[in-house]
C-alpha cells in the first residue's frame, strides 16, 4: 500500500485549514499538534504520527501513513511502549473505518500481523493491556 498525499505538503496544506499560533499559556500538546500540523508529512515520525492520530488529528491524510509504518511493524513505537502507534490509529472513530475501506482493508493485514508477531513473542514481553483490549474491541466491532 502506498499513498497518494504529497508528502512534500503538512496537514495544514493538504487540508487548507491553518488552526494559527499557539496562545501563551498553551500546553505542551497543544502546541505539539499545531507544529507538526505544519511540518511535511513525510517528515512526521511515529512519534509525531501517535501524537496527531491520539488527538484525531487528519486521519484521512495519517492514517495511511501510519498504516505503511505498520504493515513493516504492527508494533512500532512512539515514546509510550510497543505498539502505540498501532493503538492511535485503533482509536479512530467508527465512523472513519466505514468511509475508508482501503484503509481498514491495510488494518486488517496489520492486525493480523501483530496476531502473528504476539503468538512468536516472548510470554514475559505480552504487550500492555489497554492495546490488546483495543485490538479486541476493533475487532468486535
Amino acid at each position: 500500500m502506498t499513498t497518494s498525499t504529497d508528502r512534500r505538503r503538512s496537514v495544514e496544506d493538504i487540508e487548507g485549514d491553518r488552526w494559527g499560533d499557539p496562545p501563551a499559556d498553551a500546553t505542551y500538546l497543544i502546541r505539539t499538534v499545531l507544529l507538526l500540523r505544519r511540518t511535511p508529512v513525510g517528515e512526521l515520525g511515529v512519534e509525531d504520527l501517535r501524537i496527531l492520530l491520539g488527538q484525531r488529528v487528519a486521519p484521512s491524510v495519517l492514517v495511511p501513513l501510519a498504516l505503511e509504518v505498520l504493515l513493516e511493524d504492527p508494533l512500532a513505537a512512539g515514546h509510550f511502549y510497543p505498539g502505540d502507534l498501532l493503538k492511535s490509529v485503533l482509536g479512530q472513530p467508527g465512523s472513519f473505518w466505514d468511509g475508508h475501506p482501503g484503509p481498514l482493508a491495510d488494518l486488517t493485514v496489520v492486525l493480523d500481523r501483530f496476531q502473528a508477531v504476539l503468538e512468536a513473542a516472548d510470554p514475559d514481553e505480552v504487550p500492555p493491556r489497554d492495546l490488546l483490549r483495543a485490538v479486541r474491541e476493533f475487532r468486535e466491532r
